[in-house]
């Protein structure tokens, strides 16, 4: 049996890996869409590093697009089996993956636009009637169920606590020789006390685990002072200096999670009276989407709906989906907070938000979750004094504060602590989704802790199992 790590190999985003069985049966463990400008990256989402007909089934981590964003290219390219995915994956992909196509074809309309007239020209990986047929693929799957999905592999799906339906892999392989061997693939690790969603559930102990390294140099701050300084900043920027506050957020668990902090301020009478924009359309459907699966609600917030219903709506909030009323915006009198994708800020209406409020130093672009480096939300995480948007240079003047507590992904103790019953079985963690930087942090921290090995996989890499 061997692994081969195709995609979040040193690198963020992209997620993929291929696992060949001893009798030559193929399972892939997500299939997602490389996000940045990393010239070696290049051309990655253009080509696999497989044959997509000879791949038997998929297993899918969760619905963000660097996990999923590759599905209906895979099966435009041959892909003819199963995609396994939680209930709520599902979902999400089915939004999710319309959302990026269209981003795509708009993307590819605009640079034919611009470029054409020399030449060159750009297709869409995919357009929005590919979605269909790879939605046709999907099997739903519960939590906490040994599935079989061939005689000598069993999949259990367990709660990652990250996203809504976001799900650990475990795989128990029955050998050639008469041996199991259990595999598991965290996807992306939660955190703990988080609101909205279950704190992430142990995996079954593994023979061999492949392991997301993103936050693993570091700690996050913690949730009791978050909600105090999110109010600092809205105070700040929208009643003290009466400006915009921009939001780029993912528009999947992000949005959701501040909307929901903003609806309990609201509550609790602390909440200034401010207007409040949700400007996303895939935001809007993805909401309704939560709302359809309180089966991945937590605790704290099944309470909480016992006396509001509505955890995603308050006065003040708009969900915006028309184009003309997004575009109203950038003329808009007075403060605002804005809530707009993409997170990263490198697509969708963030981008024209952040180049309407980004020389002001009234306003303040707020950024709550991880950002790749080539981004325009990296590079200001980065310290960059002016971005180049749409061809023209624009000056920062706004403020830029970074609030990683917000994150999805765990931080190094976190994701210890998710680890913790996998000391004595497993005999290697590979390393992925993480920059070779973090990886070698959180390795280290790994041996420390008493795990015996780890490794962080090239792209291509081929390790027998």
């Amino acid at each position: 049996m061997q692994v081969q790590f195709c995609g979040a190999a040193r690198e963020v985003t992209g997620s993929a890996h291929l696992i060949t069985l001893d009798d030559g049966y193929t399972i892939l463990l997500d299939c997602g869409l490389y996000q940045g400008r990393s010239k070696e990256m290049k051309d990655f989402n253009e080509n696999f590093t497989f044959k997509p007909e000879r791949v038997d089934c998929l297993i899918l981590s969760h619905a963000h697009i660097d996990h999923s964003g590759r599905v209906p290219k895979l099966v435009k390219a041959g892909f003819q089996g199963p995609i396994y995915a939680t209930h709520a994956t599902r979902s999400l992909c089915a939004i999710l993956l319309l959302d990026s196509a269209f981003i795509q074809e708009k993307d590819a309309e605009y640079y034919n636009k611009k470029h054409g007239k020399y030449g060159k020209s750009k297709k869409p990986l995919y357009v929005r009637a590919d979605v269909k047929p790879a939605m046709e693929r999907f099997i739903g799957l519960p939590y906490d169920r040994w599935e079989r999905i061939t005689d000598d592999v069993e999949l259990l799906y367990r709660d990652a606590g990250h996203i809504l339906g976001s799900a650990s892999i475990t795989l128990r392989i029955r050998r050639e020789d008469g041996t199991t061997t259990m595999l598991g693939f965290t996807g992306d690790i939660g955190r703990p006390d988080r609101p909205i969603l279950r704190d992430p559930q142990p995996m079954p102990p593994c023979d061999y685990l492949l392991c997301e390294s993103t936050y693993g140099d570091r700690e996050h701050e913690q949730k009791p002072n978050e909600i105090e300084k999110f109010l600092k900043i809205v105070r700040d920027t929208c009643v003290e200096n009466r400006g915009k506050l921009l939001i780029p957020a993912f528009s999947v668990g992000r949005t959701q999670e501040i909307v929901h902090m903003l609806d309990q301020l609201e509550s609790t009478g602390k909440l200034p009276k401010v207007k409040v924009f949700v400007d996303s359309p895939l935001a809007v459907n993805a909401t309704t989407v939560f709302g359809a699966h309180p089966e991945c609600y937590d605790a704290e917030l099944q309470e909480y709906m016992l006396t509001d219903d509505n955890p995603f709506g308050f006065n003040n909030l708009t969900y915006i989906t028309d184009v003309r009323e997004s575009k109203a915006l950038n003329f808009l009198k007075g403060p605002a907070i804005i809530i707009s994708a993409s997170g990263m800020m490198n697509a969708g209406r963030s981008k024209h938000h952040l180049r309407n409020t980004m020389g002001s130093p009234k306003n303040t672009i707020f950024i709550v979750g991880y950002c790749a480096r080539q981004t325009p939300g990296g590079k200001l995480r980065d310290g960059a004094t002016g971005l180049k948007l749409y061809g023209d240079y624009h000056e920062l003047k706004a403020e830029v504060v970074v609030m990683d507590s917000f994150s999805a992904h765990g931080d190094r103790s976190e994701m210890t602590g998710f680890l913790q019953n996998q000391k004595e079985s497993c005999k290697e963690i590979f390393l992925v989704h993480g920059t070779i930087e973090r990886m070698e942090s959180f390795g280290g921290a790994l041996i420390e802790d008493g795990f015996k090995s780890w490794k962080a996989p090239k792209l291509k890499e081929i390790v027998e199992l």
